[in-house]
């Protein structure tokens, strides 16, 4: 096995973002495909009360808790308690790091990884950072200027950043954690109770589920279950809704709050999928090639990220969307019916492969190991550890 150490000394890196899944999946991804070259201490940097916590521990990574706050689009008290947090956040990360002297510092993104980025800079630590959508987010435009290389997912997200920053980054993709290139589609329907004969329509609304798609879903199901097995991540705050318990009874249809670990042999029974547009999501799927009908977030409290992730997705042919608001029941099925044609199909899985999803993982740590090795290097020299 590689190794990246240099005499006695261990590569250390802390790892940070945070606030959803989309931001912690991909950066497990990178894990792993990290842990395969060599021996390296990592620790990942989140929120206290963050959904990373969970997911970071159930990797066997260290997990340090900060504070965290965000900043919101719209007007909020709570963007001045939220200053005090970003505040605690960026003392707390300069005393973690101090304390755990690391060669490195990425960042996934989402609003907790900015005070560790601001702390490493501070400190003169090196900060790569990865931004999974389109174009930037407020955490990214934070570590631009902070970060030694800006990782990004498609050459049209270039064109997006200030000319003054393009030297420093990289088109690489985003990472896909390996579980999900090992689903298996009979396990999958053996999980579900669906048979062999007839599609399976996967429905997601994210990691916390999106009422739009859940309406649209429950006020067609009838139709849909005429067609489709239809299985349906409503989300852990929706379980309790009542279109969901009306619907529960009903034959080739299975919901379920969240899928974890048996995702992967869900993604693989799944001949077609309606989803948010997401970044990471949008890879998963595009990794296994599944033909998708994409409905963004889209208005007020969001900025605008899975609406250009789904044009840009419809623009190369990997995806169809519905961006009207409401959308229309019928205008609905129509696209779901259009996922399951054997030519829309054909062609949706043709140009997904077109992505190289799987080299991403890859690329993204080439890019530590030479910023890692540069910095070992220097402090070799310098005499530091």
């Amino acid at each position: 096995m590689e190794t990246q150490e240099i005499g006695s000394f261990l590569p250390r890196l802390v790892f940070t973002g945070g606030g959803t899944g989309g931001h912690v999946y991909p950066g497990l991804a990178v894990l792993e495909e990290l842990r395969k070259r060599g021996n390296y201490a990592v620790t990942w940097i989140g929120a206290k009360k963050g959904v990373e916590r969970t997911l970071v521990e159930e990797a066997s990574v260290p997990f340090v808790g900060i504070p965290a706050g965000k900043f919101r689009r719209e007007f909020s008290l709570k963007n001045v308690t939220d200053l005090f947090r970003v505040l605690g956040g960026i003392f707390a990360s300069i005393y973690h790091l101090k304390r755990l002297k690391p060669h490195l510092v990425f960042s996934k993104g989402g609003f907790v990884s900015v005070p560790p980025v601001l702390a490493a800079f501070m400190l003169k630590i090196p900060v790569v950072a990865h931004e999974s959508d389109l174009d930037p987010g407020l955490a990214t435009r934070i570590a631009l200027p902070l970060a030694r290389k800006l990782l990004v997912p498609f050459s049209e997200s270039v064109e997006l950043y200030p000319n003054r920053f393009r030297s420093k980054i990289v088109i690489t993709g985003n990472p896909v954690r390996e579980a999900i290139y090992r689903g298996n589609a009979e396990e999958g329907r053996k999980l579900l109770g669906f048979v062999k004969d007839k599609p399976i329509l996967l429905v997601l609304g994210g990691s916390q589920g999106a009422m739009e798609i859940n309406r649209l879903v429950w006020s067609s199901l009838q139709e849909l279950l005429k067609d489709f097995q239809v299985v349906h991540q409503v989300g852990p705050l929706h379980t309790d809704a009542p279109e969901l318990k009306e619907s529960l009874h009903l034959s080739g249809y299975v919901a379920k709050g969240y899928f974890k670990e048996e995702l992967p042999h869900v993604l693989a029974a799944a001949d077609g999928v309606v989803s948010r547009a997401g970044a990471g999501t949008l890879w998963e799927l595009a990794a296994l090639c599944k033909p998708m009908l994409l409905i963004p977030l889209r208005g007020t409290g969001t900025r605008g990220d899975q609406v250009r992730n789904a044009r840009l997705f419809e623009l190369h042919g990997w995806a169809r969307a519905l961006y009207d608001e409401p959308i229309a029941r019928e205008q609905f099925l129509a696209e779901v019916r259009s996922l399951f044609e054997k030519e829309g199909g054909d062609t949706f899985r043709a140009s997904l492969k077109q992505l190289d999803v799987q080299g991403a993982a890859d690329r993204i740590v080439r890019i530590l190991q030479e910023v890692i090795q540069e910095g070992m290097e220097q402090n070799r020299w310098n005499g530091i550890r």
